[in-house]
């Protein structure tokens, strides 16, 4: 593989695209749906057009390590990115219902590609003396991206095409960027013969995080303001605390990864996960205090979602070429898993207390961190 880069248009332009992958997903899952219920459909038709987004990204997954090996980095972030444009414009311009299933699916193979590829690209550019470092930045872009598209949707309303042609300009600015030679692309070798299991037994941990942090970002973001407007907040002022957790999420992630910098890289994602267990546990103890509930919510999305960055870091010290490509196709499989499983269970626990939401999130995080401690060192 080509040796890392330092320069900082490469570092933009692959942020730009982790921003867009976040973007892009955040904006057409709650427009898709709204638009789809104002046409007359049923949830379970909803549901279904939703999941063919997953299958997009089952689809994709197992194919990627041999695809990039074959098309490159570069080629393949480029298609992705014109085939989201082209998806997300092409949604509102579709007279036939059905047709939106299969743009659907397109949109999981594009946001696949862009997940993945984003990831492998910022550890090629990363030096391992900052490596945390970078990662932090990547998911701070993350966690920018899926807080600008409901941002998004409350200027521009969810009426008409414009919010699908603003989504589909912003995913092409972002080509430029990636296209120039003066962003250094990791170069790969021969495509991988290694089988998805074999990377889940290489990467067990990190697989086990992205379904945690699937599963429980998910659910908050689904249920928070539920949980919040049941234990007294007003409508009006229960999603703040949403943003609340962004913001943590975005804002905490270069110190954290200062941190991974610095120390012990699983110990510190131990530390991680125990803080966001107890910070969990403290939800219904602090809703009585605005002031409280902000901060609290503030510090615990920034440690949840330290624990993805760290353990983004601590694959990309281990593993390198296709393998690094193969293992993070497997996390997005295990993201996708989470997404399902995360607001099912919290939901379920939602319905037999009060506080089901929190109760959740800290057995999750405890469970996590259970396997961290039983699983042997050497293993990430």
């Amino acid at each position: 593989m080509n040796p890392p880069s330092g320069s900082l248009l490469a570092r933009a332009a692959v942020i730009a695209v982790a921003a867009i992958f976040g973007l892009t997903y955040s904006l057409t899952a709650p427009l898709i749906a709204l638009d789809l219920a104002e046409r007359g459909l049923g949830e379970t038709a909803i549901g279904l057009n939703a999941a063919m987004h997953a299958i997009g990204v089952l689809i994709t997954a197992p194919l990627l390590p041999r695809l990039v090996a074959r098309f490159g980095a570069r080629s393949m972030v480029i298609g992705a990115l014109l085939l989201s444009a082209v998806v997300v414009a092409l949604f509102p311009a579709m007279p036939l219902i059905w047709l939106w299933f299969p743009l659907r699916l397109l949109l999981g193979c594009a946001a696949e590609t862009l997940f993945v590829l984003s990831e492998t690209w910022i550890n090629h550019l990363s030096a391992e003396e900052s490596r945390a470092r970078a990662m932090a930045t990547y998911t701070a872009a993350l966690s920018l991206g899926f807080a600008a598209g409901p941002l998004i949707l409350a200027v521009t309303g969810t009426q008409g095409a414009l919010p699908y042609v603003i989504g589909a300009a912003l995913v092409l600015c972002a080509i430029p960027l990636v296209a120039t030679k003066r962003v250094a692309a990791p170069h790969f070798g021969e495509a991988p013969t290694a089988s998805p299991l074999t990377y889940l037994r290489l990467a067990p941990v990190a697989i086990a995080a992205t379904v945690l942090n699937a599963g429980v970002e998910t659910a908050g973001m689904s249920f928070l303001a539920l949980y919040a407007m049941g234990a007294g907040w007003p409508e009006a002022e229960a999603p703040t605390l949403i943003t609340a957790l962004m913001v943590g999420a975005i804002l905490l992630q270069l110190p954290i990864g200062w941190l991974g910098d610095r120390m012990d890289r699983q110990r510190l994602v131990l530390g991680l996960a125990a803080v966001a267990a107890l910070g969990a546990l403290a939800w219904p103890f602090v809703l009585h205090d605005p002031i409280l509930a902000y901060a609290t919510l503030f510090i615990w999305g920034g440690a949840f979602v330290g624990i993805y960055t760290i353990m983004l870091t601590l694959v990309g010290s281990r593993f390198r070429g296709t393998d690094l490509v193969g293992i993070y196709a497997v996390m997005g499989l295990a993201w996708g898993v989470g997404a399902l499983l995360g607001p099912t269970m919290a939901g379920a626990a939602m319905g037999v207390t009060t506080h089901g939401l929190p109760i959740f999130a800290a057995l999750a995080c405890a469970a996590f961190c259970g396997f961290l401690v039983l699983r042997p060192k050497s293993e990430v």
